[in-house]
């Protein structure tokens, strides 16, 4: 399967699979499947968690985040510092996939070379 990389971090990188239209992340010791959809959804799943309540919370059960998801076979749990980090990394994601599909509305079947 060809895999295209769409952006990387120091931590992680994600992939786009054009033949399973899906979008792989790679990050610490995780790779995750996700459709385009699913990937949305996770990102969405990312964002809804308040890291500036959590950075300021002293107990020691805020010192890490349990991520759950349709698509992830278990439980994710991650440090702040690692949340933050993947949010990056899927943050870029987007972006690139966001100015990929500008250029193929723009350049339409040509390709980039």
């Amino acid at each position: 399967m060809s895999k295209s990389e769409l952006y990387s971090t120091s931590k992680g990188r994600s992939l786009q699979c054009d033949l399973s239209n899906s979008i792989y992340i790679e990050f610490r010791e995780y790779t995750w499947k996700f459709s385009i959809t699913d990937f949305l959804v996770f990102r969405k799943n990312l964002h809804s968690v308040n890291v500036k309540e959590l950075l300021f919370n002293l107990s020691d059960e805020c010192d890490f985040v349990s991520l759950q998801h349709a698509k992830l076979s278990s439980t994710v749990t991650l440090t702040l510092c690692d949340l933050i980090q993947l949010r990056e990394l899927v943050d870029g994601t987007k972006f690139s996939l966001e100015l990929v599909s500008m250029i193929h509305e723009v350049l339409g079947d040509y390709e980039v070379v």
